[in-house]
């Protein structure tokens, strides 16, 4: 595995409270679980451990509580490998997530962010060395948006590429105040920043935007669909999904976006690292938990040999 530098993520840490119903309720609506889970979780966590879990240096900017659900979380993740030497502890209580899964495996989620929106942009840029030297920088939309931009303004001089996947999506997003190298969204997040429609629009359109934006490549995941990747100069490409039956939903779009990132870091290609997180955000559905079913190195690297035997390189395509 080629050595990389480390992955910088500015993310959230929740608590999953995970029930799992028949289909999702109504507004109004009263249902009974038929199951019930607690899960460790939060973007940040989540695509800090997709990274640890594909061999990269995690680095892991975000907040807990001091009670003993942040104690315990903050123990975890280190026993996982990764660099919580700038995790803050707040007096606010731990992030908690909501997560309701009905019985096709898709979901509804409500944040409860606590001590997340702590973080702040003085806390980012004492460490500003420590995001200069690193591979890559990785962040999300669930906590302070001056954190983030900050952190990113510091790539953008450093040279770093800048993922970020804006989930949940905030419509006053500063997006112009920085550079953004890679933006990963699914469907609904596309639709929500651009007008998306179900249907890929022209590629112009969304070209248009993304300059607005400052985004150079907006990558669209579509579940067992083709990736669809436009980029601000050059023709879109549309790279092939691994074919898996999902079980659950909850965290494959962290899989792919810390996968994604890590083979970055260490130097791939954008189609190369397209394919590495394609097979790792399917593999993801497979199993129960934002956390658990996050794949590790040697079963990504497994699939993708049955993946490029499927999917030889001639069909991924432009469009």
């Amino acid at each position: 595995m080629p050595k990389a530098k480390p992955t910088i993520i500015i993310g959230s840490l929740h608590l999953d409270y995970v029930t799992r119903v028949e289909h999702l309720p109504l507004p109004g609506e009263t249902l009974a679980a038929e199951h019930f889970d607690l899960f460790r979780g939060g973007k940040g966590a989540n695509q800090a451990l997709a990274v640890a879990r594909q061999g990269g240096k995690a680095l892991l900017f975000g907040a807990v509580g001091a009670d003993r659900e942040g104690v315990a979380y903050r123990t975890e993740l280190e026993a996982a490998g990764i660099d919580l030497t700038h995790l803050q502890t707040a007096e606010a209580p731990t992030g908690c997530a909501f997560i309701t899964v009905d019985g096709a495996g898709e979901n509804t989620i409500v944040i409860a962010s606590g001590a997340n929106l702590t973080l702040s942009e003085t806390h980012i840029t004492r460490h500003r060395k420590v995001i200069e030297a690193a591979g890559v920088l990785l962040g999300q939309l669930e906590v302070p948006p001056e954190a983030l931009v900050a952190a990113a303004l510091i790539a953008n001089k450093a040279g770093l590429p800048v993922v970020i996947n804006p989930s949940p999506v905030h419509p006053a997003f500063p997006w112009e105040q920085f550079q953004t190298d890679y933006a990963i969204v699914n469907e609904s997040e596309a639709h929500e920043m651009l007008g998306f429609p179900a249907t890929p629009p022209e590629a112009p359109l969304v070209r248009d935007m993304m300059h607005q934006l400052r985004i150079a490549h907006l990558i669209v995941t579509r579940g067992a669909e083709d990736t669809l990747v436009f980029r601000r100069e050059g023709a879109p490409l549309a790279i092939p999904t691994l074919p898996v039956l999902p079980v659950d939903t909850v965290g494959a779009g962290d899989a792919f976006a810390g996968c994604f990132a890590a083979r970055l870091a260490e130097g791939a290609t954008l189609t190369a690292a397209l394919c590495a997180a394609n097979c790792a955000g399917a593999l993801a559905t497979l199993g129960v938990g934002a956390q658990d079913s996050i794949p590790d190195r040697e079963q990504v690297d497994a699939h993708l040999l049955y993946y490029h035997q499927v999917f030889p390189s001639a069909e991924i395509s432009e469009k």
